[in-house]
């Protein structure tokens, strides 16, 4: 083999090693990050597209989580609502409707979004690979292991560094929503209070 060609194949070989490198530790900054952030908040924006890619919603709003299996979404724009798991129940406040669903945090977790940055079952509710970077972030694909049970099809997690940046869901009908995450602080003090949920005076409370 011609030197120059060789030294080209060296180069293609060096660059596949440091790529497929850099999309493992994506796997293993999930891992660490699962296992070493036991609370967190960040704002948060969410881009749902439609199966055809052709509709877009754009709301955005807050995240709180405490481990294990507490956690508050709180939308703020362009409909308020709420989505709070105790530990025991989530709890989804619609405020326009005037309406609450509840059910138990068993049945409602499971191989989820939630489940899988604020559970205990990462490995055993998930099937983890690394994905070619994009975007500026390096990414995890996690497929649940149980598809009958599972609510989505497909989740991605973006990492920057050993930073979570972004949150790419993937649901059984095809529709995909994207949530990117800014101001991301880990292991601060949060509030009991802030995965509380008791229903406001005149809602439908409905339970499932």
């Amino acid at each position: 083999m011609p030197r120059h060609r060789q030294a080209l194949g060296l180069a293609a070989a060096w660059l596949l090693a440091a790529a497929s490198a850099q999309a493992g530790d994506a796997v293993a900054a999930l891992r660490e990050f699962v296992a070493s952030a036991k609370t967190g908040r960040a704002d948060f924006t969410q881009t749902v597209t439609s199966p055809d890619g052709a509709r877009k919603k754009v709301s955005s709003g807050r995240f709180e989580f405490a481990r294990p299996d507490r956690f508050a979404f709180s939308y703020q724009r362009p409909f308020e609502q709420r989505i709070v798991a105790d530990g025991r129940k989530v709890w989804l406040y619609d405020v326009d409707l005037k309406q609450v669903t509840v059910r138990a945090a068993a049945q409602a977790l499971g191989a989820t979004p939630a489940a899988l940055l604020t559970g205990n079952g990462l490995e055993r509710e998930f099937e983890l690979s690394a994905q070619p970077s994009r975007d500026g972030l390096d990414w995890v694909e996690a497929l649940p292991k149980n598809k009958d049970a599972a609510s989505v099809a497909a989740l991605r997690i973006g990492f920057q560094g050993a930073n979570l940046a972004a949150l790419e869901i993937t649901d059984l009908f095809g529709q995909r929503s994207a949530l990117r995450f800014t101001g991301l602080a880990i292991n601060l003090k949060l509030a009991d209070d802030s995965f509380k949920f008791t229903p406001p005076l005149g809602v439908d409370v409905i339970e499932q």
